[in-house]
């Protein structure tokens, strides 16, 4: 994983970089108090993917929120079960699923468990489903993915499916009645860092959405829509879907990715974005956060204590920034 990270990172590098006399941040004309409520994590956050995050005092913090647990030395958060287990790995031949430890003998980098079924996705591309007696009941391969953004997306239970993101840009459906692919989806198979990084079904339990850093998707039984974006964030909210581009825009899609409205902050870096009841929230690199109704009418922007090397992650209302937590009314 390490070897990936610092790939990203060059790449990253080499695209974004147009020299220090050029470089220019955004700018408000002005700052208004933006009433958040902000407390103190027990220590920083030393890894984070799309479920949760974990802290370098190993305590982890999910769609739960903060959990007490503490994950064995060496080991990291990538989800957690519909049970509320903690699903962890060491990155390289180990997972635990709650206290039980499965040796693996390969690098397992997204799982998820549903009652008595783990679904798990390998470092070389491969995945596989095992069921209460750690049987592998169905095994698949697809091409190895050699670049990665780290935003791997861990597999998604959606009825009697399994839904496998793929680190090479598709969507493997897998039935758990017949334990064969039924379907496989491209959304970005010739994007450079193509893997999933966003993975949801809207309200409507119809529309699923996915995303890879540069492909929006919205499947449904009636279509299959696709765009490009050069994506930093997604929220699926209601009927609609709020995205974060890398230029600095906020966007409110339809969910057949019709393009309701969107708002462009000059030079803006935005890191991440949350929803509450009313808003959309938006972190930006320079210490701001940015408050857009829903209806893109209204921006407040606020002074945030934000250093852009601190790991941040946003889960339904709130913003896990360092060593902080940002709950958005």
């Amino acid at each position: 994983m390490k070897k990936l990270a610092t790939l990203s990172l060059i790449t990253f590098l080499a695209i974004s970089y147009t020299g220090c006399s050029s470089k220019k941040s955004f700018e408000p004309e002005k700052t208004v108090d933006i009433s958040v409520s902000t407390s103190d994590l027990k220590s920083d956050i030393k890894y984070i993917n799309r479920d949760g995050a974990t802290l370098e005092n190993g305590n982890v913090i999910s769609k739960s929120g903060i959990s007490e647990i503490s994950l064995k030395d060496g080991f990291v958060f990538l989800n957690s079960t519909n049970k509320n287990e903690i699903i962890s790995t060491n990155f390289k031949d180990k997972i635990f699923v709650g206290e039980n430890e499965i040796t693996l003998n390969n690098v397992v980098v997204a799982a998820s468990k549903n009652d008595d079924i783990l679904a798990i996705i390998y470092s070389d591309n491969s995945f596989e489903l095992r069921n209460n007696k750690n049987e592998v009941i169905f095994k698949d391969y697809e091409k190895v993915s050699l670049a990665n953004d780290t935003r791997i997306t861990n597999p998604f239970f959606l009825g009697n499916l399994v839904l496998f993101p793929s680190l090479d840009g598709k969507i493997v459906i897998v039935s758990l009645e017949s334990k064969s692919t039924i379907k496989k989806i491209p959304i970005d198979p010739d994007g450079q860092f193509n893997n999933v990084i966003f993975l949801d079904v809207m309200d409507d339990g119809e529309t699923l959405i996915a995303a890879t850093a540069n492909k929006l998707i919205s499947i449904s039984t009636k279509n299959i829509i696709s765009k490009d974006f050069e994506i930093k964030d997604v929220v699926v909210d209601g009927e609609n879907i709020f995205v974060a581009t890398l230029d600095g825009k906020l966007i409110k899609l339809s969910k057949s990715l019709e393009e309701l409205s969107s708002q462009k902050f000059k030079f803006a870096k935005i890191n991440a974005i949350a929803s509450s009841k009313n808003d959309i929230y938006a972190v930006e690199s320079q210490g701001y956060l940015i408050k857009l109704s829903k209806d893109f009418q209204q921006t407040t922007i606020d002074d945030l204590s934000y250093d852009e090397k601190d790991k941040i992650i946003s889960i339904r209302n709130k913003f896990y920034i360092g060593d902080k937590v940002i709950t958005l009314p």
